[in-house]
């Protein structure tokens, strides 16, 4: 059997094993990736990382605006695609791209679907408290991450896991995913299984405010969401009407009004929240670096007893 033609369509970091594996498996005659965007203080233009690896390997690139107007299908067909590969690129993908390929679209999705459908399911898997994640290689349908599934990969959470250690993880299982089952699929010995109908969770896309601490709900949720949302947007609360972002905290089972400053030393500064207490053990106000509480607080005193963060919202 000859090579099977493939175009890939992913755009950041995460999908480069993606197309690393698409490189090994067959022809990659076509990448799509979102266009260039502004970047750094300077603005400057920079490229997708999957852009770069494309291009290091001499492959066209193509980054629409838009998908359907015009079709952008059209451009696609002239490269008679055999399957289109689907990782992190960004956009829902029209109909007739879908009907395209005579293998149709397959996408690396980072979740055990049914479980987390949508934009951020290694953010959501952490947050709410999953020991374990993984891969899923499917076939693309016109839903959310409905379509039916072709293979998956399971991957544990560490208890320190955040989602950028995750999002590493996640990638390369997702490119050992596509090495294994694309072919086999490719050569009809895989067959589409429909999802689930039980299990499913959605994983919506991560507002700024999701990393808002709000220390009416348990200590441990508020761990949680801090590991999940980092690096962005982090965790957050205020003090004084300024913004002090918290990087790095601890479970404590201390009781008290939700945000009550319970002690405040060497130690760090500890909080009580609805449930239990949360420890803050490295801050970052605005503007400045990231500081021990030690440091920290000679410069801010806390006093016991107080409420000085900002209110929930």
């Amino acid at each position: 059997m000859s090579r099977p033609r493939i175009i890939f369509m992913g755009t950041p970091e995460f999908a480069v094993s993606s197309l690393a594996a698409c490189f090994d498996i067959g022809d990659v005659v076509a990448v799509v990736t979102q266009p260039d965007k502004p970047k750094g203080r300077g603005n400057a233009l920079a490229a997708p990382p999957v852009k770069e690896l494309a291009l290091s390997r001499g492959v066209p690139v193509l980054q629409p605006v838009k998908l359907k107007t015009p079709p952008f299908s059209e451009e696609l067909r002239r490269f008679a695609p055999d399957v289109c590969v689907v990782t992190a690129y960004g956009r829902i993908l029209p109909k007739d791209i879908l009907e395209l390929p005579a293998k149709g679209c397959v996408n690396v999705h980072a979740s055990l679907l049914p479980r987390f459908r949508g934009a951020a399911p290694i953010q959501w898997s952490i947050a709410h408290g999953d020991t374990e994640t993984g891969v899923t290689l499917m076939v693309m349908d016109e839903g959310l991450d409905t379509g039916p599934m072709l293979a998956m990969k399971r991957q544990p959470i560490a208890p320190d896991e955040t989602s950028a250690s995750l999002h590493v993880k996640l990638s390369a299982l997702g490119g050992d995913l596509l090495r294994e089952s694309l072919p086999k699929y490719l050569a009809g010995e895989l067959k589409p299984v429909p999802q689930p109908t039980e299990g499913v969770v959605l994983a919506p896309i991560i507002e700024k405010d999701e990393g808002r601490l709000d220390f009416t709900k348990p200590a441990v949720v508020l761990e949680r969401r801090l590991r999940a949302f980092t690096p962005w947007p982090g965790a957050f609360t205020t003090l004084g009407g300024k913004l002090l972002k918290v990087h790095k905290v601890r479970v404590a089972g201390s009781t008290g009004a939700p945000g009550m400053v319970l002690a405040a030393n060497a130690d760090g500064i500890e909080v009580a929240c609805g449930e239990g207490s949360l420890v803050l053990l490295e801050l970052q106000p605005e503007g400045k670096r990231v500081m021990s509480a030690a440091d920290f607080l000679s410069g801010h005193k806390l006093a016991k007893g107080s409420q000085p963060f900002g209110a929930a919202q």
